[in-house]
């Protein structure tokens, strides 16, 4: 199913789209200003990003669901 021909699966896609990007700012930002040795920290920030990015998918996952009307299996 195109996103283009389905105006709610376009607006799951753009929140979650803007999310991502905010995600992916917020921690190039925090990477460039810590002051702490970056070895250290990067085991800890990778499961920070990929938690969120977990996060982010599963809200638009319900939202999706929500719009079409649709329920996943769990």
């Amino acid at each position: 199913m195109s996103t283009a021909h389905n105006p709610a699966r376009q607006t799951v896609t753009d929140r979650l789209l803007d999310s991502l990007d905010r995600l992916v700012r917020r921690h190039r930002g925090l990477a460039l200003h810590s002051g702490e040795d970056t070895g250290s920290l990067s085991a800890l920030h990778v499961e920070l990003i990929a938690a969120e990015v977990a996060q982010e998918l599963e809200m638009a996952r319900i939202a999706s669901d929500q719009q079409l009307g649709t329920r996943r299996a769990s």
